[in-house]
């Protein structure tokens, strides 16, 4: 399971609005190689699905990823932060052994 949490929900829904993301969207999460720690997150609006996806849904959010990708993510949370300490997104990831210190990359 993926999950999305509230905050994290509504700026997706925001920028699905602002870039004109209609009924049929969901957001696709991916890990791929690279970055400074050797895996990074990817996140991308689609409306297509591929042979193999793993569909989950939470908060009424359909989040999707690929059956190897889901090794990494399982149990992982989207977060977002608009703190002073930095705005964006954030993968609070049980599996991952060390991050680097921008949060983009992982290692398990």
């Amino acid at each position: 399971m993926i999950f999305i949490s509230e905050k994290a929900k509504n700026q997706v829904l925001s920028l699905m609005e602002e870039e004109n993301k209609s009924e049929g969207y969901f957001l696709r999460v991916s890990v791929v190689g690279g970055g400074c720690s050797g895996l990074s997150y990817k996140m991308e609006f689609d409306n297509e699905s591929r042979p193999n996806d793993q569909v989950f849904e939470d908060k009424g959010m359909k989040l999707v990823t690929d059956m190897k990708s889901l090794l990494y993510l399982y149990n992982t949370t989207l977060e977002f932060s608009d703190g002073l300490n930095g705005k964006g997104f954030h993968f609070n990831n049980p599996n991952a052994s060390r991050t680097c210190s921008c949060g983009e990359s992982f290692a398990v």
